[in-house]
Formats: structure tokens, sequence, C-alpha cells
């Protein structure tokens, strides 16, 4: 048994602020020491913990040229959610041809964008050593189905995932873009946060199919990225 514990236990002392009592404790005394915190002392100490809890995480920098934000996510996988990230970006564009759209999959174990619009291949490099862009339909799109072979699967572990998503996020060369939108992988992941904590996104769509199931795991997902403004499409069903 420790000093201090010996102390504690048999010292027959008992601390407290503003005075002295002792304590039985199973047949022992013990010293219980309090302090109160000034309110001055307890601001401090709050400031101190949240500074060291930011050290941590990412400061959020805007890529490059493009001017606004919209992730689709979903809690579960195979709910629409690659058709619905498409739709949008088609229909943003058909709703106003003078604005730039881009289309961003960051599902590395599941990529659907190269599929679901008609492209493939290998994108080039500029001069600045930045990945260009395939486009269809108007379309700038990237996609880490582009890096790899079509039947090939993604095994990789974090590290490698997280590589991955600071390249497609940090290394192409979007031109300039008035909307991005990001199609996520399904869950809850590190994809999620790496991507909610390094980029600023300014809107977002949770998206799931007609069974409570879905529903809770995207509200889940919402919820895991809380700066965004979630929209859960389609409405539970009642």
């Amino acid at each position: 048994m420790g000093i201090w514990r010996r102390l504690l236990l048999f010292g027959g002392v008992s601390l407290r602020a503003g005075g002295g009592a002792t304590a039985p404790l199973g047949g022992s005394r013990a010293m219980v020491c309090r302090r109160q915190l000034s309110g001055a002392e307890s601001e401090t100490l709050k400031q101190r913990r949240t500074q060291i809890m930011s050290r941590g995480l990412p400061k959020q920098k805007p890529i490059e040229g493009v001017k606004q934000v919209i992730v689709v996510a979903s809690g579960k996988g195979g709910v629409g959610k690659s058709t619905t990230a498409v739709n949008l970006a088609l229909a943003l564009a058909a709703n106003d041809s003078s604005k730039a759209i881009g289309l961003l999959d960051v599902d590395v174990y599941g990529p659907s964008v190269p599929k679901m619009m008609n492209l493939k291949g290998n994108p080039e490099l500029s001069q600045s050593n930045l990945m260009r862009p395939l486009w269809n339909y108007g379309i700038a799109c990237m996609s880490m189905g582009f890096l790899v072979e079509e039947n090939e699967p993604v095994v990789w572990r974090g590290l490698m995932v997280m590589s991955a998503i600071e390249k497609l996020l940090r290394q192409v060369d979007w031109g300039q873009l008035d909307y991005l939108v990001v199609d996520m992988p399904p869950g809850t992941g590190d994809v999620q946060l790496s991507v909610s904590q390094n980029i600023p996104i300014t809107d977002g769509v949770s998206h799931c199919c007609p069974s409570w199931s879905a529903v809770a795991r995207s509200r889940l997902s919402a919820s895991s990225t809380s700066r965004v403004h979630a929209i859960l499409l389609p409405q539970p069903p009642k």
C-alpha cells in the first residue's frame, strides 16, 4: 500500500473546504480533500481543456476553385445514394447552364460514379501535377474508380484510405466550380469524419430507402456530421 493511500485511510484527518472533519470508512478514517474553483479558475480550465482537445482536429480549408460543397451520405449501402448524387449534379447543371458543376466520388471501396456517368480511363495530370477530372454530360467527375482497375477490389487499411481521400480532396484541378457534389461512402467511419473536418460543407443530404433500419442508420449518419444541415430523403414511413 502506497504512503498516500495509508495516509488517506489511517491518517485520521479529513480536510474539507472551509474546515476539517473526520469520516469513517470501513472502520478506518478517510481523508477527503476538496477544493472549490473560483469562477475565473473554472473558466481558465475550460478554455485550456478546449485548447487541448482542438489540437488533434484539422483546420478546415476550402477546395481551391470550389464555391459550394454538397455532400450526399447514407447510413447503409445500396439505398440509392450514388444515384441521388449523380441526379443532383445533373439537376443542378440542367437548372442553370451557366453554373459549373463537379461530382466527387469518395466511396473508396465501392465507387459507382464512373459507371453511372459512363466514364472510363485515367485522369491526366496538369502542369501543376494535379489530376484533371473526366467530363461527361457537362459534369466534371473524379472518382477512385478512375485510379484502379475496374474489377480490382480496394483492400486498404485506414492510413492508405486517408491518403487517397487527401489526394481526391486536394490534388484535383477542378478549375472554377459553383457546386461540387460529394458522393460519400455509407456509414459513419474515417472517410466521413475526414471530409467533414477538412473542408467547409455548404449543405448535405442523408439518403435512405423507406425502411426503419435504413432510416435509423441515416439518422446516425446525419448526426455524425452535425455541422451539415442534413436533409432526410425520403421521409421516414409513419
